[in-house]
């Protein structure tokens, strides 16, 4: 009989949204395995989603220069804490070695990569044809532990808002003119580019048509990175808190968890507003990597629009040379968002 797994390990060492939907997989193995420990391998600026995470029970940051991992550093590290079992979420081959290295003995992870042989329990999807949802790809990994026939029930996020967080994002709206009255709506325009987005002047367009109909706290948010699309956006718009590159993603966290809905693309915000059971707006296009299907908010509190234009075999390329997210009508998702707020107030 196979030894039960006691000291785990998750590596999800990508963006935000990667992060979000792989939380579930601690409360779902502590219901599996109540007495196992369960430690998280995350870049720093994704450590704030993990913050006093009621299933995780440690937070390793890995350890980077310039964006790359450091071998040794990250070797002795891990080796030090004696894991038996790891998940390799988003396979890198730098981090494969990294955990080979470090003497894990059970390596779950794809088999379709040249470095699969760095995993002795290999998983046989490929993700990229979109076939389920990215949250569901990371739940079937489990079966190598023998974790299958996962109950909806037990697909949750428990994300927590620290609250510092809370009180500094209070402070920052209250010098904003922050009507705590009316509902909030968030936009976040901008994105980490792995999808292709809404065009700016459309989002600018739903933006405006926001602002000047209805009676809404509006807010933009972006990182420093995101200042000129969110300044863009909130341009020649005077009903507005513009947000971008003013606060830290823990102090977005405690923002979105006081917004009614969320209006973004395929990106990490989304992902949180989700998990915290916001209503979210989303705009994703065809491509099956990146549909709905696969990265599309994981709740029933949802509007998500794509391209209104017949694709066959869409790519990213062609998906950009014909501007297929062009073809979304903003009339037609103003209205929808606006009988959302109604039905909600009501």
């Amino acid at each position: 009989m196979n030894k039960l797994p006691e000291n785990i390990l998750i590596a999800r060492t990508d963006r935000i949204g990667d992060v979000v939907l792989s939380l579930p997989l601690a409360y779902i193995i502590k219901k599996h395995f109540p007495d196992s420990k369960i430690s998280y391998l995350v870049r720093n600026y994704t450590k704030d989603l993990l913050q006093n995470h009621p299933f995780i029970d440690n937070t390793i940051i890995l350890s980077e220069k310039d964006g790359k991992p450091k071998f040794t550093e990250n070797i002795n590290k891990i080796k030090s804490m004696n894991f038996d079992t790891a998940f390799v979420v988003n396979p890198t081959f730098k981090i494969a070695l990294i955990l080979f290295l470090s003497g894990i003995k059970t390596r779950v992870g794809t088999g379709y990569r040249w470095y699969s042989f760095l995993f002795n329990k290999k998983i046989y999807e490929h993700r990229k044809y979109g076939e389920k949802h990215e949250l569901e790809f990371n739940i079937n990994m489990l079966k190598m532990i023998g974790i299958t026939n996962v109950d909806p029930k037990d697909v949750v996020f428990d994300i927590q808002i620290s609250e510092k967080s809370r009180q500094n994002v209070n402070d920052i709206l209250k010098k904003n003119g922050f009507n705590q009255d009316i509902p909030t709506v968030i936009v976040h325009p901008g994105s980490g580019g792995s999808a292709i987005d809404l065009p700016i002047y459309k989002m600018k367009e739903l933006t405006g048509l926001l602002a000047q109909e209805l009676n809404i706290n509006l807010v933009v948010t972006g990182t420093v990175a995101e200042k000129e699309i969110c300044d863009s956006v909130s341009q020649n718009i005077s009903k507005i808190i513009n947000l971008a590159g003013k606060i830290n993603l823990s102090e977005l966290m405690a923002l979105i968890n006081r917004a009614d809905i969320l209006i973004a693309n395929s990106t990490g915000p989304i992902h949180i507003a989700s998990a915290l059971g916001k209503f979210v707006v989303g705009f994703y296009p065809l491509i099956p990597s990146c549909s709905p299907n696969r990265w599309g908010p994981y709740t029933g509190k949802k509007l998500v629009f794509s391209p209104e234009i017949e694709c066959e075999n869409c790519n990213r390329r062609k998906c950009e040379k014909i501007n297929c997210m062009d073809s979304i009508n903003i009339n037609e998702v103003f209205v929808k968002i606006k009988n959302v707020l109604v039905s909600t107030s009501n």
